[in-house]
């Protein structure tokens, strides 16, 4: 089967949003809350529909970073970002499967006629307020700015301004799950956790399957995850 998947990873990308949409519509149709998300700080971050354009990028966002790791940086890469990226988001459907949980923040009514108002208005009709906590968008914007700020495609002085912009983004949507109140600070704040852990997992792991010590110094860990991903035959 790992054979199978290194040597079709486009199939094996497609197999996986088959069964994650599969898992999300199913706990979206039969899940009922029984928690309900919510801290001091979610009372005071404003409401603002502007926040739709960076929340909605984030599903090309994943799709364009995925395949431009798998197309031009070394295999390794795509295979590091990939794999702990879809391990968190099945533990966070698996999560509000074990503990149902959901949202009492949005307004009751969004006024306006603006494009803005108007997107907001189509998103709250087709996205429930549950299954928030820990947050996917939030969890996987971290994940994809970890994996530009780890790529050596990007190592080049020409190519070095795509990681500060690449953090913008990731920051805007993370910032607009709250400013459109489809999540809570502390579904941000699980988002986060979950993110750095499952990375600071994948860099054990990667680190171990390199038969070099943990303690060697980062720069000798570095070149070594480099000339692997570079020998390696995927």
């Amino acid at each position: 089967m790992i054979d199978w998947c290194k040597r079709h990873p486009i199939q094996f990308m497609a197999l996986y949003l088959a069964f994650y949409l599969s898992f999300f519509s199913l706990l979206e149709a039969t899940v009922t809350p029984v928690v309900t998300i919510h801290c001091a700080l979610d009372d005071i971050i404003p409401f603002v529909p502007a926040a739709i354009i960076p929340y909605f990028a984030w599903f090309g966002w994943i799709v364009c970073t995925l395949f431009w790791l798998l197309w031009w940086a070394p295999k390794q890469e795509f295979w590091r970002l990939c794999i702990p990226l879809f391990v968190g988001m099945t533990i966070s459907l698996l999560i509000c499967l074990i503990i149902p949980n959901g949202l009492a923040l949005r307004p009751a009514v969004v006024p306006g006629n603006d494009i803005f108002s108007a997107l907001v208005r189509g998103l709250y009709s087709t996205d429930t307020a549950t299954n928030v906590c820990p947050s996917i968008h939030v969890f996987n914007a971290i994940t994809l700015d970890l994996a530009y700020q780890r790529t050596t495609k990007l190592d080049g002085p020409r190519y070095r301004w795509v990681r500060g912009a690449a953090r913008v983004l990731d920051i805007s949507i993370i910032l607009s799950t709250m400013l459109l109140k489809q999540h809570s600070v502390i579904d941000v704040l699980c988002g986060a956790a979950l993110a750095f852990a499952l990375d600071f997992v994948a860099s054990v792991v990667s680190v171990s399957d390199l038969s070099i010590p943990q303690n060697a110094p980062l720069h000798v860990r570095a070149s070594a995850r480099l000339k692997a991903s570079m020998e390696r035959n995927y």
